[in-house]
């Protein structure tokens, strides 16, 4: 395996930076915080939620995929059945044939 010295890594994250849109002369940098976020009159805390935080402005930008994920995970309806209305035939209700049996 080939080593990566520590100045290559951060070369190489250097220019693949994202530039603050609030303050544009900082960088968005990952990092893990506690997310907080109400459902219904509940306070939910995620503790080490990934967010990208300016280094000069402190501008906060959380991982997209990340709060789509825990929308899903705090989804009241996550994990249950889609219940489906039967369609009920009219003849079936009253447990008729559709063609009388006997010719008139």
């Amino acid at each position: 395996m080939s080593e990566v010295k520590p100045e290559e890594h951060n070369e190489t994250l250097d220019s693949q930076a994202i530039h603050c849109p609030e303050c544009i002369s900082g960088i968005l940098r990952l990092r893990f915080m506690t997310y907080f976020t109400w459902l219904n009159d509940e306070l939910i805390t995620v503790p080490n939620f990934p967010a990208w935080v300016c280094d000069v402005c402190g501008r906060r930008e959380y991982d997209h995929r990340a709060v789509s994920w825990l929308n899903t995970l705090l989804n009241p309806e996550a994990g249950s059945r889609k219940k489906r209305k039967r369609r009920v035939s009219p003849d079936r209700e009253t447990h008729l044939p559709k063609k009388p049996i006997y010719p008139e």
